[in-house]
């Protein structure tokens, strides 16, 4: 039998016996545990000399002697002979010094696990029998690939008197898209504050019955909970003491208003932290096959809310043909936008595109030019949600046909 117990070696004395490739490896991981290291060895691979150097440790270079365990709270041996390193360990144990032997299909009294830092919780594997380092780190990393499932379950059960906030960008739409850390964030979650946009649907199906999912999702004309709402509801949440993630479409520092978020939370003294997503801006017109960026034809692309002010900033970057500009929740604006823009000089033959759905099977890509936008998107019934590209990369045949996308035609 194995009892797994995890020690605080910040501060605490450890003997390094031995100077090879593993030991060097042990000696990395104990310095970041904050060990203070002490080696034994004749001889140190390199890259262990360049720590010793770097780190300021005591290196004795020599052969072990038994005056070395003085002090030690652990002590590794790896010399690469199996029998010096079975007396050491057998000394230790004499001595009620925890040491952990390398030598292969050997254990001495402590292990060294392949360990894994989820947040707040580390997953640690070992063998009972045996010595099989490269069998706990699959089982391991077999592990940590269900983080990317959302189907560890991460969650605290143990009530705590401060809570923290989580800002999250759920990306285009695909959960599959969504970042490792997103998806391990979900699984921690006591409290999941929604919007209409993002993975949510497929999210929520994976969640314990007692998670409190909160849709605070915005329609076009439609804003049932204003935003300072949202703010309050996310800090009354973490203020009981609860795990709160506020999952966003995109990425929420881009016009997802995470920042209001963020400062309400500092305001009420509640931690919080954001997670990026990959933003619509790029992702739905990749989707489409138009790059924002491509060389010889777009060297910078401008990201405008539709919803506001056309400024000068906007209008350069439109009557620049090397810049792209991308529109996001620009329908309802779009006529507006075009009056501007060739008002501004502009010219009518610019191409256009507008991306319906990006990402999902109802995505549709519909390409015009400037002068023609306004015809062309009542003609086929444009609606949200769609990213409006501006530029020469939404010309048609510039990377891929007219009516296909990548993925078609990788397929």
């Amino acid at each position: 039998m194995t009892l797994m117990l995890g020690v605080d070696l910040d501060g605490r004395d450890v003997l390094l016996v031995g100077g090879g490739a593993v030991a060097t490896r042990r000696l990395k991981r104990f310095l970041r545990e904050g060990a203070r290291v002490r080696i034994v060895a004749p001889e140190l691979h390199e890259e262990a000399r360049a720590l010793v150097a770097d780190e300021g440790l005591t290196w004795r270079a020599r052969r072990f002697r038994g005056s070395d365990l003085s002090g030690a709270w652990l002590v590794h041996v790896a010399t690469g002979d199996p029998h010096v390193d079975r007396r050491i360990a057998e000394r230790c144990a004499r001595r009620r010094i925890l040491c952990v032997n390398a030598s292969d299909g050997v254990h001495g009294t402590a292990r060294l696990t392949a360990q894994a830092e989820l947040g707040d919780v580390s997953i640690a594997v070992t063998s009972t029998v045996g010595a099989d380092p490269r069998r706990s780190l699959t089982v391991r990393d077999a592990i940590v690939d269900l983080v990317s499932d959302g189907r560890l379950p991460l969650r605290r059960r143990r009530a705590h008197r401060t809570g923290r906030v989580d800002l999250i960008g759920g990306g285009p739409g695909p959960v599959d898209l969504m970042t490792v850390r997103a998806r391990r964030l979900i699984a921690e979650a006591d409290v999941l504050v929604v919007d209409r946009l993002g993975p949510a649907a497929e999210v929520i199906a994976g969640l314990d019955a007692d998670v409190e999912v909160i849709d605070v999702g915005k329609r076009p004309g439609r804003h049932p909970v204003p935003q300072e709402e949202i703010n309050r509801i996310i800090v009354a949440r973490a203020v009981e003491g609860r795990r709160v993630v506020r999952l966003k479409g995109g990425d929420p520092f881009v016009f997802g208003r995470g920042g209001e978020e963020v400062r309400a939370c500092l305001s009420a003294g509640i931690a919080v932290d954001v997670t990026p997503g990959i933003s619509s801006a790029i992702a739905v017109p990749q989707a489409a096959g138009i790059p924002v960026t491509h060389r010889g034809t777009a060297a910078a692309f401008h990201v405008v809310n539709g919803q506001g002010d056309i400024g000068d900033g906007t209008l350069a970057a439109l009557r620049d043909e090397t810049v792209t500009t991308v529109v996001l929740m620009g329908v309802a604006s779009l006529h507006r936008l075009v009056a501007a823009a060739l008002a501004n000089g502009v010219p009518e033959d610019r191409p256009i595109a507008f991306v319906e759905s990006g990402h999902t099977p109802q995505q549709r890509t519909t390409r015009t030019t400037v002068g023609r936008a306004v015809a062309d998107a009542r003609a086929v019934g444009l609606r949200n949600p769609a990213v409006i590209v501006v530029g020469e990369v939404a010309m048609a045949g510039l990377l891929v046909p007219a009516h296909d996308t990548i993925g078609a035609i990788l397929a």
